[in-house]
């Protein structure tokens, strides 16, 4: 089973290209927001780290949905697709001066906090520039996730986040500060999480965390679980929407909220990985000593997680329906790495068949490079290609 492409239409475009189906994106946008309409004071920030292709992010504007920004240049592409300030929250281990006095100078709804020092610079700057900065402190909750060891967030050796013994003394310092205003806690364990176990430990964890504040008479209005919730890879087709019913009823169960808690969410892939796919060409087909290569236009450059994370894609040579052969897909890049899969079943590959490499939404072009001294990859919406 391979997706449906405006394949005419992809014949006259300059590969590589990625191209977004925005009825799928449309489509997964309605079951987020019919999923959280179901609990009250649930809200989905989307983090624009996954994909921040402008035509995209007007589109999930337009659906609702706030945003979870992690530099000044989030904020500023958030901001110009129309999100309002109210709507994002900032967060990041390492912000600079410049980026925060931008958050407070646009009145960001909150900025979440990783450590003591940073604390402090955002009660001087803020200070500096007579405002009160809202802040959540990202809580290192020491919970694994089942996930490649390069994105999970959550354990007590990762760089992100305050430690849990560190919490009281940490919270005690942001209600003696006159401008910064304690919101609640943040937490994020890792991305493409599948396994709900994972969220359901960082629920028992939280709660643990909440009954410990109460001996403090101490009240939060919000908690920030992040996001993590991974995407079916290996069945794009089958399964283009993830399943943000499990997700959110795993919460709903297992995280005990106080009256008058809200409870943000903070997803990226789950919203725009499915609907983004890698166009690329054959340029060359090779026989090797033990092998054949498909070698194809797009590289590392223009999408890097194979290389990174040794990530699967599906791919599909979507211009002929001929008998499978066997290839490494490869690009054009001078490194060894610069290898999409190997020993892969394709239908049989001619120079010019253009090559759909699926799933590629999140973590793709906004992760491109000029390697090679190449171009950075255009992306198409749907809109564009009919």
């Amino acid at each position: 089973m391979k997706g449906v492409f405006p394949i005419k239409t992809f014949e006259t475009t300059d590969t590589p290209f990625y191209y977004y189906d925005t009825d799928l994106l449309r489509k997964t946008l309605r079951a987020i927001i019919d999923e959280i309409g179901k609990y009250e004071n649930y809200n989905v920030h989307y983090a624009v780290k996954a994909n921040a292709n402008p035509k995209l992010l007007n589109i999930i504007c337009q659906a609702g949905l706030g945003v979870d920004c992690v530099s000044g240049g989030e904020i500023m592409a958030a901001l110009n697709a129309g999100f309002s300030p109210d709507k994002i929250v900032f967060a990041g281990v390492g912000k600079s001066d410049k980026e925060i006095k931008l958050g407070l100078e646009k009145g960001i709804y909150c900025f979440n906090v990783e450590s003591i020092p940073e604390l402090e610079v955002i009660n001087q700057l803020a200070e500096q520039c007579g405002k009160v900065a809202s802040i959540a402190l990202r809580i290192n909750p020491n919970v694994g996730a089942h996930t490649h060891a390069n994105i999970t967030t959550g354990l007590a050796e990762n760089k992100f986040g305050i430690a849990m013994s560190d919490m009281d003394d940490v919270i005690a310092k942001a209600l003696a500060m006159k401008n910064v205003k304690f919101m609640g806690l943040h937490f994020h364990i890792g991305s493409q999480i599948l396994d709900m176990g994972d969220f359901v430990a960082l629920c028992n964890r939280i709660n643990d965390l909440q009954a410990q504040l109460e001996t403090h008479h101490i009240k939060i209005d919000l908690i920030n679980v992040g996001g993590g919730l991974g995407i079916d890879y290996n069945h794009p087709n089958r399964v283009p929407i993830p399943d943000f019913k499990s997700y959110f009823e795993t919460y709903a169960k297992h995280l005990k909220l106080r009256k008058g808690q809200s409870l943000h969410f903070e997803l990226g892939r789950s919203v725009v990985g499915q609907c983004g796919s890698l166009i690329t060409k054959v340029l060359y087909v090779k026989q090797g000593s033990f092998k054949k290569f498909a070698i194809v236009d797009a590289g590392m450059t223009d999408l890097i997680r194979p290389a990174l994370y040794q990530a699967y894609h599906k791919i599909e040579n979507i211009s002929n329906d001929e008998s499978l052969e066997t290839y490494d897909v490869v690009g054009p890049i001078c490194e060894s790495s610069d290898v999409f899969a190997k020993a892969i079943d394709l239908n049989e590959c001619h120079r010019g068949d253009l090559i759909a490499i699926r799933s590629a939404g999140a973590y793709g072009e906004i992760m491109a490079s000029q390697y090679n001294c190449r171009p950075l990859p255009k992306g198409y919406i749907k809109e564009e290609m009919i």
